[in-house]
């Protein structure tokens, strides 16, 4: 029964994989392009991915398990030879099924060709010495237990999950989730993916439940910004990040991503013509068939009365301050001017002359760039402007006071010479001559006889 119900886990995630290309809108180069996406995201080869579509389409869902699922000590291989394989995988846990049986055909262990990948990883598995298996062990500093916030809240999670095409065109889900109740608190399909669709999406989720204590992202270059450390640190949010491949922290969103796919099934066959027919088929899903559904963590409530019924306070939010917030920010490098080249332009920052060569942040507002505003540790923040260029050279700029020339009376350094030469001369005065010495000896006719 468990042996079942592994192949079928299994074989469920092999159609999630594949379900991007079974889009008959596609064409063949936009379906290479991403197959060769899909296989950097799951580390999976072009040809296992090739494998799977060619098993779906000949057997359906039942092509997906594996071929030979729990044979466990029925095999052909000898067990002296499973147990060096084993002994192998121990010394280093991460070494692959391929190199394993290389290291046996080279060691004399197994005939060469007489191995198979799929039967000797069938046997590792029945015996607990998978690569997954291994890893849970070796590189995990603490265990994968459940856990669980006390309120709502009090930390938030968030993720993106590759959608359907739609018009021929890729979508792209972001959900924001309460950790303490698996409420959703806004998510939407997007059609690009970049961190611009994170900064929506979480922007909307601050304006209908305000701040949360906490986030938890992954380190995905959509969350990992500067920008996403500046608006926690605006609002006050304390900003965690996932351990790198660690997904078993962010349990609760790749279970909630996991039953997306239901709804990502039928939507395929309901195959909305645009965007916003998405949205609104996804949004009317979601309220009936997982906020308003009991769920099992939650005592037989469902997310959105778990939500509802806690007590804890929410933190809301001025419109100002979450605008404050939302701005974008840019690095960029001061030049010897006092400007700063920015959106294809140069702008004069007010204080320049006192920020060259030194790297400041640009914060901006997207629908306004005529005047922005720049931040440079350690000083004041100020203004910048377009540079206005006119037909004739401008001006030079004044420096500050503190950095203009000290009148003196002398120099410095022709001093400081002087004093040296007076010290060497004094040197060569002192020194012992012998010269006057030999001659003072001929004179008296001293000599050896």
């Amino acid at each position: 029964m468990m042996e079942n119900k592994r192949s079928e886990e299994i074989a469920a995630n092999r159609l999630k994989i594949i379900a991007p290309l079974m889009d008959t809108t596609l064409d063949k180069e936009k379906r290479q392009l991403l197959k060769e996406e899909i296989s950097i995201q799951t580390g999976l080869s072009e040809r296992t991915i090739r494998r799977y579509l060619n098993d779906y389409k000949e057997k359906g869902f039942e092509g997906l398990k594996p071929q030979s699922p729990g044979r466990g000590g029925n095999s052909i291989i000898p067990e002296e030879v499973i147990q060096e394989a084993i002994a192998l995988r121990r010394e280093v846990p991460k070494r692959s099924i391929t190199e394993l049986i290389r290291i046996l055909e080279w060691e004399g262990k197994a005939e060469p060709g007489f191995l198979r990948r799929s039967t000797l990883q069938d046997q590792l598995n029945y015996r607990g010495y998978s690569s997954r298996q291994m890893r849970t062990y070796t590189n995990s500093v603490t265990g994968a237990r459940r856990f669980q916030k006390p309120w709502r809240n009090y930390l938030w999670q968030s993720d993106i999950k590759y959608g359907i095409y739609v018009d021929g065109k890729p979508t792209y889900m972001v959900c924001f989730l309460d950790d303490c109740t698996r409420h959703i608190l806004h998510s939407e399909f997007y059609p690009t993916l970049d961190q611009k669709i994170v900064q929506d999406c979480f922007r909307k989720a601050l304006l209908k439940y305000g701040a949360p204590d906490s986030v938890y992202f992954d380190n995905g270059k959509q969350y990992r910004t500067h920008w996403m450390q500046r608006a926690c640190g605006k609002l006050g949010i304390r900003l965690l990040y996932a351990r790198p491949y660690s997904p078993e922290g962010k349990g609760k969103q790749e279970r909630y991503n996991q039953t997306v796919d239901s709804f990502l099934r039928e939507a395929q066959l309901a195959k909305p013509k645009n965007l916003e027919e998405l949205n609104r088929l996804y949004q009317v899903w979601m309220e009936e068939c997982y906020l308003h559904k009991a769920h099992s963590s939650l005592h037989g409530k469902s997310p959105y009365e778990a939500y509802q019924s806690d007590r804890h306070e929410l933190k809301f939010l001025s419109a100002e301050a979450i605008a404050d917030a939302f701005l974008a920010c840019e690095t960029r490098k001061v030049d010897k001017s006092g400007c700063i080249s920015f959106l294809g332009q140069k702008y004069e920052v007010e204080l320049g002359l006192s920020m060259i060569h030194k790297e400041v942040e640009v914060v901006y507002d997207a629908a306004d760039i005529s005047k922005v505003t720049i931040e440079c540790n350690g000083m004041p923040s100020c203004t910048a402007v377009p540079l206005k260029i006119g037909s004739h050279s401008g001006e030079r700029p004044k420096l500050p006071e503190y950095r203009n020339a000290v009148p003196v009376k002398e120099s410095r350094l022709l001093k400081a010479a002087a004093q040296k030469n007076k010290e060497r001369q004094m040197i060569r005065k002192t020194a012992i001559s012998f010269t006057g010495m030999k001659t003072e000896q001929k004179d008296r006719g001293d000599g050896n006889v």
